[in-house]
């Protein structure tokens, strides 16, 4: 009974002495549905969530070496440049990884369990080519770099250098480098990228 009592209340109608405010409360109502529905499924909502999402190994990125765009993955942990692209047999034409580090070094890369023929670049702190060497399927000699001072590699398929004439020189794009980055969840300064 006390349940009915209430529904009355709430649907007794009241009369409202002010036209436009009737109006306007119609109105505004009529504008929060149509918003609602536009939203329909919550895919903008989704999509919104989606983009605030930190983007993973498996996420490629347009980062040029030269002027040439090149589709990297990037390889920050420990585990990721362990993994490289082993195993990879799926790499389109300009497909490839980059391994940063947070400070120049000497590296050192093999070919184990990796069946793709691949060409490594080593770029110093300042994004510039220093070195390109041929790597072999399932090779497990290491590559060494010569200098001491390589802080970033990209790995690319056998050749690609050479046929990009991508030579010694050649500049790593360490903006895009930076917001790769970034939208991996990573602080680019921990790099000494800004």
């Amino acid at each position: 009974m006390a349940s009915f009592y209430f529904w009355r209340l709430a649907t007794k109608p009241v009369k409202n002495a002010n036209p436009v405010s009737w109006l306007f409360q119609s109105s505004l109502l009529g504008i929060c549905l149509f918003l609602l529905s536009a939203c329909g499924d919550g895919t903008s909502a989704k999509a919104a969530a989606a983009a605030a999402e930190p983007k993973t190994i498996a996420d490629y990125f347009v980062i040029k070496v030269g002027d040439v765009p090149a589709h990297l993955q990037v390889a920050v942990s420990h585990f990721e440049q362990e993994r490289g692209l082993m195993q990879r047999r799926d790499l389109g034409p300009d497909d490839g990884m980059v391994f940063v580090y947070p400070s120049p070094q000497q590296l050192s890369y093999w070919m184990r369990n990796t069946p793709t023929p691949l060409d490594i670049g080593y770029f110093d702190a300042h994004g510039v080519l220093q070195e390109v060497y041929p790597m072999y399927p399932y090779d497990e000699t290491p590559i060494n770099s010569q200098s001491n001072q390589i802080q970033f590699a990209v790995e690319m398929h056998q050749g690609w250098y050479a046929s990009k004439d991508l030579k010694p020189g050649a500049r790593l794009d360490l903006t895009a480098l930076a917001a790769a980055l970034k939208a991996r969840g990573f602080k680019p300064e921990h790099f000494g990228l800004n």
